[in-house]
């Protein structure tokens, strides 16, 4: 026999104090704190508990008892539900305060290094409509909300094309408008919803394996050219053919319309051939006058206006006299490195994806610039003794890793390196800070730079300046 599940309390008339890292606001009942989504400093809310533990609880609000003074009404029908803009609830002046503060926060409490005054944190000039790049999938495994579910609504179909929610692997939340992308977006993916249902096109199923229909990713520029990549599970040459026509008939806009024919487990196409279908196999973006090409396997800044404020103060912290020679680590598709290289005598770039090299590379040639290099590899293998003395001792090393930050072996690496300065760009303010402890022992943090890329989260980017300790 099944053991019991042991009840969860209700809780009441409950005050929402603060806001938690990760974005979570925070209450506290009987000097235990509990960790709520949804919610802003202020609220006071009933709560249904979801988890319990000895030294904390989390739960979800089912009642907004009374509305914080700084509560703002949410923009997005799909608030609450979508795992994506949970802090649409908070001004934005607000969420910038928290940003800061959580940035402050973990350099001090993880990184306890000496710190300079940490620079107020530069803000999105836009809210909404900002990202040029989204994700959605298709699945016949429609989420269904609360409401739905007591209301035992029936539906038509259970297809979905939208985000997966969090914590529910096979679930998807059928996106009407989503306001983080260009509208284009939304028009789009809704008349492929239309179209696949009309012609009985199937959704893909992730636990089962089966579907026509997987994925689908949309990627934009400043300069307004648009990719748009569908993946299907399996090939059918004519319902392929005829749907890719149609979105081409449809959006002449499309500067870009490629498909991948991906039946592996996993829905990554990095390690799949892509093909085009309509256009080019590539947009174009642009930043002070220098173009920077995007494939559809190119890693670019989700922001690209906030990117360019993110690489001014990268370039600014570096202080190139135009004689250094500059290691750009974790180099992506080259758009750091590009946009010092006329500050510097050589930009020397390295990244883990070959493709991304590729573009680097096709990058500098695009924009007449002669005096990068890039190299593909793993960076703690790549980043030794022989590479540098190979390739000549780094003045200035700026470094842009992933969110989990650099591995041990590369501080060691950089360590040994001894450039003058280090510019720290980092999507993570808590592996950031820990790696700033170990680069302590020859470095001191002499500026710090926040930056929001990404509004109504709780993700902010932060770049610090290390000066080698004489």
């Amino acid at each position: 026999m099944a053991k019991n599940r042991k009840q969860l309390p209700m809780l009441e008339n409950v005050t929402i104090t603060d806001i938690a890292a990760e974005g979570k606001a925070i209450a506290k009942v009987n000097d235990v704190v509990v960790f709520v989504p949804f919610a802003v400093p202020g609220d006071v809310v009933n709560l249904q508990v979801t988890r319990k533990k000895s030294s904390f609880m989390e739960a979800r609000v089912t009642e907004l008892v009374q509305a914080s003074e700084t509560r703002q009404e949410p923009f997005c029908e799909h608030f609450g539900i979508c795992g994506g803009c949970k802090w649409q609830i908070l001004p934005y002046s607000e969420q910038l305060n928290y940003k800061q503060k959580e940035v402050e926060n973990n350099l001090r409490r993880i990184g306890k290094v000496e710190l300079p005054e940490i620079s107020p944190i530069k803000g999105s000039a836009k809210t909404i409509f900002y990202r040029n790049k989204l994700e959605f999938t298709f699945s016949n495994r429609r989420w269904r909300t609360f409401e739905e579910m007591n209301a035992a609504k029936e539906f038509d179909t259970m297809n979905a094309v939208g985000f997966h929610i969090p914590g529910m692997f096979d679930k998807v939340l059928d996106i009407n408008k989503c306001w983080l992308q260009d509208d284009i977006q939304n028009q789009i993916r809704n008349e492929i919803r239309s179209y696949a249902l009309q012609n009985n096109l199937t959704f893909f199923d992730l636990r089962v394996q089966e579907g026509f229909l997987r994925t689908m990713m949309v990627r934009t520029t400043s300069t307004g050219e648009l990719m748009i990549i569908l993946v299907f599970f399996h090939e059918d040459k004519t319902e392929r053919e005829k749907l890719l026509q149609h979105i081409t008939d449809k959006f002449p806009e499309i500067t870009s319309l490629l498909y991948v024919i991906n039946s592996k487990a996993n829905d990554t196409i990095t390690d799949q051939e892509v093909l085009t279908f309509k256009g080019n196999d590539s947009i174009y973006e642009e930043m002070e006058g220098l173009r920077f090409k995007i494939g559809p396997k190119s890693f670019y800044q989700t922001n690209s206006e906030q990117a360019y404020e993110l690489y001014k103060v990268a370039r600014n912290f570096a202080e190139l006299s135009g004689n250094e020679v500059v290691y750009d680590l974790y180099t992506g598709t080259g758009t750091i490195a590009n946009f010092v290289a006329r500050n510097c005598s050589k930009v020397i770039g390295i990244e883990y994806v070959p493709e991304a090299i590729d573009d680097a590379k096709e990058n500098s040639a695009l924009n007449g610039i002669e005096n990068t290099l890039f190299f593909a590899g793993d960076m703690k293998n790549v980043l030794n003794a022989e590479f540098i003395r190979t390739h000549g001792k780094p003045d200035v090393i700026i470094t842009d890793p992933p969110r989990a930050g650099m591995h041990e072996d590369v501080v060691k690496a950089i360590l040994a390196a001894e450039p003058e300065r280090i510019v720290y760009v980092s999507c993570n303010a808590a592996t950031q800070a820990r790696d700033l402890s170990l680069l302590d022992e020859k470095y001191r943090v002499t500026a710090v730079q926040p930056v929001d890329m990404f509004p109504h989260t709780h993700h902010v980017e932060n770049v610090v300046r290390l000066e080698k300790r004489i």
